[in-house]
Order: structure tokens, then sequence, then C-alpha cells
């Protein structure tokens, strides 16, 4: 699994993750994108001694897509400062199974319990507001495909929205979906990520389209698409 990247300047390093890849490293020891990150930068411009990179976004392991990596750490704190407050603009792709309305907009209070996320009542002790728009591409031999736009950022929100809506993504067989993508990992794709430069305050955006893996799980015109 190799990133592929899209931006690099002093400040920020923009790359596509592979699904299955880790964002940060963990107990397993599998490859995460993080040291590849470091690695990368250090054998790219022969550094000696230790790189700084800093994660201030992620996505979950069996997720593919974009995402920024902030070069110092005073581009560090101020991406986090943009995630904090939501200005980041981040779309995605998801094959779902079923057959949505054509648009619509989930709200639901999410915890989180033991390594898995579920829909609480709002009164409920730690339950965090969710929310995100959809809307249907494509669909195709009982699935859809989604175009999904956050409004908030939530762990696992798009996986546990969908899935509570009846619309579980394809291969996320912890969320309740029937039909596997690789037994891995899941038919969603961060598509595209807007933020603000951290020292030059324009607004950057940058597209990814999903992985090849997808292909044989939508026509070749569908897929061409996006």
């Amino acid at each position: 699994m190799t990133p592929e990247v899209l931006f690099l300047d002093n400040h920020l390093l923009v790359v596509v993750k592979p699904a299955g890849m880790l964002a940060q490293e963990d107990r397993t020891g599998d490859e995460d994108l993080l040291s590849w990150g470091k690695a990368y930068l250090k054998e790219k411009f022969g550094k000696p001694g230790n790189v700084f990179l800093g994660l201030v976004h992620r996505l979950d392991r069996p997720v593919s897509g974009v995402m920024v990596l902030a070069r110092t750490s005073k581009a560090a704190a101020r991406l986090s400062e943009q995630f904090r407050q939501r200005s980041p603009a981040k779309q995605y792709l998801a094959l779902v199974e079923g057959r949505p309305p054509r648009e619509g907009r989930l709200e639901d209070y999410l915890v989180k319990q033991d390594q898995k996320v579920r829909v609480a009542d709002s009164g409920e002790p730690g339950a965090l507001k969710a929310v995100l728009t959809y809307r249907v591409i494509e669909t195709h031999g009982g699935l859809s495909l989604l175009e999904v736009d956050l409004e908030t950022g939530r762990p696992h929100q798009i996986r546990v929205q969908l899935a509570h809506a009846g619309f579980p993504i394809v291969g996320d067989l912890r969320y309740g979906a029937k039909r596997e993508l690789d037994g891995r990992n899941i038919v969603l794709h961060c598509h595209r990520l807007e933020i603000e430069h951290p020292t030059k305050k324009e607004r950057m955006a940058w597209t990814a389209p999903p992985p090849e893996t997808w292909r044989r799980l939508l026509p070749v015109g569908k897929y061409a698409w996006i």
C-alpha cells in the first residue's frame, strides 16, 4: 500500500490514504500513514534525524481518501483548530446496500462504546449530535452510489448513520452490511477535502477518485463518472 501524493509545500503534505492502512500506528505494528509520510519526507529531502509530521484528522482504517498532514507545528495547530471549528469541507463517496431517497439529511446522536458507535437518545451521557447530507448519484443491482457531505465529524459517523437509516455501506460487516468488498475494507472514500492553507490563508481543495477495487461493483460507465 503506497499513498499517492497530491500536494507538497513547506507546510502541508496532502495524500490519498489507501484503504486498509492505519492513519497512525497502533499496537498491531501494521503500516501507518504518519510513519510512511515521515519516511517519505526524510528520503525526499535527505533530512537527518527525526522529521516532524502532524496528524490533524483521521480516516478509519478500512476507508480510503484524501488526507492532509502538517509539516510544521504552526501548521498542525492551525489545521487542528480548523477541524475543531468544522471549517474544512469533506465530501465522501459511499456505495450502500438498498435504494435510499434521492437526497436526504440525517441527524442522529451517537455514542461510542466498546470500539463501536451506536445511535442513542439525545439525553444519553456522552451522546454527540451527528449530521450529514447525501444525494444519490447512481443505482445499480440493488446498490446505490451516494455523495455524502459532513456537517459534523464524529467517529464512524457516515458508517453508523447510513446503517441506522437502513443502508449499510458495502463491506461494512461491523455495521450490518451483508455484501463484502474484500473482507477487510469498505466502500467509503473521502473524495474531496477543502481547507484554508495555514499560512497563505487561502482556500485549497483536492480531489481523488475511489480505488480500482470499486470497479467490479459498478458498471464502467457509472464508475467513469467519478
